[in-house]
């Protein structure tokens, strides 16, 4: 039996490559599970309190000095879809000129929070908002699931 005796020659630089290119992959291992089996996300909570309103569209009518428009509020199961404002005249929009503005403000903050809580508003459009947003709220009373 002849035992050769081999050499092996290894340079830092790649041992050094090596760890690096093993922590990577490693850290890219970690990140995917926690993707994946961690715990869930705001969406996946979201859809999980899944049934919350019954999807369609409910309005809410607004009448401020003989004129009334609605505020229309689309839903699916889980969230505020869009809020627009029919049947609105154009007399109404000449003498109330911030009512689309504040609804159009109200709307992006009530999409991203999806809800009607911790909402703000200008105080030069404090009394629009504050009527613009009882009439969501009566509509989304209406959209609600009733209590199992």
């Amino acid at each position: 039996m002849s035992a050769k005796t081999k050499i092996v020659v290894l340079h830092m630089k790649e041992v050094i490559y090596t760890a690096v290119f093993l922590l990577l992959a490693l850290l890219l291992g970690v990140v995917i599970f926690l993707m994946f089996y961690g715990k869930p996300s705001n969406m996946e909570t979201a859809s999980e309190d899944a049934g919350m309103y019954q999807p369609g569209i409910y309005r809410s009518t607004i009448a401020v000095n003989e004129n009334t428009f609605d505020v229309e509020v689309t839903v699916d199961a889980s969230r505020i879809k869009s809020i627009h404002l029919v049947n609105l005249s154009e007399s109404t929009t000449a003498m109330f000129p911030l009512m689309e503005p504040a609804l159009d403000s109200l709307a992006s903050q009530i999409y991203t929070s999806q809800s009607l809580e911790d909402i703000r508003y200008s105080e030069e459009n404090k009394y629009t908002s504050m009527l613009l947003l009882e009439a969501i709220d009566t509509a989304l009373k209406k959209a609600q699931k009733p209590a199992q």
